[in-house]
């Protein structure tokens, strides 16, 4: 069965929305200029990128659409004598990751409408069930969710949505399609689970002439049932322009929007970034064809940025990373699927088990710590300026390596564990601090080792991001300075569309030891562009009955560059 959908032709779809007239009797301009559609498509230059409006984007992208049968269509979406008064859902659809509850369908539309989803094990939807509507209204930012429940295990879920006018009775959207896998309840399927982090980093936007954020074909066409971005989706600090050197003479032109061009400081600016993201094609076929779980890091909000902090940046009026965070936060959920009630407890960190072999343990690094100030890394008792997950996270996630029934415990942590990672000047971002003795952020981390180890916690592996490079890192106690701790994996992947950048020296407290880097070692000075193919990711597979853990670290062009078989020790 083909694992993707086809899609419309990117020309045709454009024609159709390039004269679209709304309500207000004003049109849709293709660009400030008046550039053809062709031209754009066919030649791209320059000022092919530069005033884009945020609705001229979402027409140059064109809406993810599925061809379907003649019959079909003139029976359920009858055509309409005004096309402006359709409903646009140019931003795709997402999956979140499948839960007991069951899974949260999430799209956006461009005004009030109501979004109906049917959903069925066959693709051609003969038998279907058809869900109650929901609203997308401009207090979320027209977006919308609704919860499928009590799916089949183990199988291919196929589902269909539109919207329909709360302003013009009867007018339809074009339906989105997608599909997702749901987990295993037996422990003889094989699980496939993709991560990576950090998109549209160091000027680097959606780039059409490259082929947008390509890495994501690659990611599924890998197969993945579940794909995990553990952090850094949107750059809400680093502005775009529409061009910027790639490198060795070249240039790398980007898509703009309006919220894009300055750093997010209002809750529509934050907003925009993330519809940014989803203008880009290869993004969309991706959140059309499997789960996804999203965790934040620090460029959602600003860099290195904890609470309590004050910037001094000149380009923000609003210099309370609280207030920036609260904001960014309400976006975050907005345009994520995940359920409605979240919005009121706002808590990113949370457990997901894909099947009996494998579960999934997705960390929140930001919310709860201390500042990055470099004294702090070197307190020997622990307390509110130590913090790093949090109290409250911290016994969380003891708990649910404890209580869980799975062989495979994978934590997705926003952040590596034993690379040094600075915050400006001396100051320090991660966990690590590159002092031989536990101290810092490090006694929590030293609490968390001790508390597996003590229980006899087997089958714990890391996955990372953040860095914007790949590796791979083996922790053992015979080489650290405290040995409470078993043995343990970590493996980073990223970044996704950003700057690659040289490698960071290793900590030694914990006794890490790098089995794999994707660049020299030696390699220093200015970061490596997109165009250079360094971009990555990885794919963890669990084999039938749990046996063995398998992780394959992949570059753009999906080619694997390392592979790592683990076998369980439970």
């Amino acid at each position: 069965m083909k694992r993707h959908i086809e899609r419309t032709d990117q020309t045709q779809e454009l024609k159709k929305y390039s004269d679209t007239e709304y309500p207000d009797g004003e049109k849709t301009p293709i660009l400030d200029d008046g550039s053809a559609a062709e031209e754009i498509l066919s030649q791209p230059s320059r000022r092919g990128f530069i005033g884009v409006s945020a609705m001229t984007a979402s027409a140059l992208l064109s809406p993810l659409t599925q061809s379907i049968p003649q019959s079909r269509a003139a029976s359920q979406y009858p055509k309409m004598t005004t096309e402006s008064q359709r409903p646009l859902a140019l931003w795709g659809t997402m999956v979140s990751e499948v839960t007991p509850a069951g899974v949260i369908i999430w799209s956006r539309v461009d005004r009030p409408s109501r979004m109906t989803v049917k959903w069925s094990l066959d693709p051609d939807f003969k038998i279907s069930e058809t869900l109650p509507s929901v609203t997308a209204l401009p207090e979320r930012d027209l977006t919308a969710r609704v919860l499928i429940k009590e799916l089949p295990h183990g199988r291919r879920i196929f589902y269909l949505l539109y919207f329909e006018s709360l302003l013009h009775e009867g007018a339809r959207s074009h339906p989105l399609f997608g599909e997702f896998s749901t987990p295993p309840i037996d422990v003889y399927s094989k699980v496939r689970i993709a991560w990576s982090g950090d998109s549209f980093g160091q000027g680097y936007g959606i780039n059409p002439q490259f082929g947008g954020v390509k890495i994501y074909d690659r990611i599924r066409e890998s197969g993945a049932d579940l794909f995990i971005h553990c952090g850094d989706r949107i750059y809400a600090d680093q502005p775009l322009k529409a061009m910027k050197g790639g490198g060795r003479g070249r240039r790398w032109y980007n898509l703009l929007t309006p919220e894009v061009t300055k750093v997010a400081e209002t809750i529509d600016e934050f907003r925009g970034y993330y519809r940014y993201g989803l203008l880009d094609q290869p993004t969309r076929r991706l959140a059309q064809s499997m789960s996804q779980l999203f965790l934040w890091d620090d460029h959602e909000v600003k860099n290195d940025w904890w609470p309590g902090r004050r910037l001094k940046d000149r380009r923000y009026k609003e210099r309370s990373c609280d207030v920036l965070a609260e904001r960014s936060r309400r976006a975050f959920f907005e345009y994520s699927p995940l359920p409605s009630s979240w919005m009121n407890h706002q808590r990113i960190y949370r457990k997901v088990s894909y099947g009996p072999n494998v579960e999934v343990f997705a960390l929140d690094s930001r919310s709860a710590r201390g500042p990055n100030d470099r004294e702090n890394h070197f307190l020997s008792s622990y307390d509110r300026r130590a913090h790093y997950f949090g109290p409250q996270q911290l016994e969380w996630l003891k708990r649910g390596l404890k209580r869980s029934r799975s062989r495979w415990k994978v934590i997705a942590c926003p952040q590596p564990l034993g690379i040094v990672i600075g915050s400006g000047g001396l100051d320090f971002d991660g966990i690590a601090s590159s002092e031989r003795e536990p101290k810092g952020r490090e006694l929590e981390l030293l609490n968390l080792l001790s508390f597996i180890k003590d229980e006899q916690i087997t089958d714990v592996v890391w996955i990372s991001a953040d860095v914007h490079y790949a590796a791979a890192h083996h922790f053992h106690p015979s080489r650290a300075t405290s040995t409470q701790f078993l043995p343990f994996w970590e493996f980073i992947a990223g970044p996704l569309n950003a700057a690659t950048l040289r490698p960071h020296r290793l900590d030694k407290t914990f006794g890490p030891e790098r089995r794999f880097l994707s660049m020299p070692e030696s390699r220093s000075g200015a970061g490596r562009s997109p165009l250079d193919g360094e971009q990555f990711y990885g794919v963890i597979e669990v084999s039938p009955e749990g046996a063995s853990l398998e992780v394959n670290l992949h570059n753009l062009a999906g080619e694997r560059i390392y592979r790592k078989e683990l076998k369980s020790r439970s």
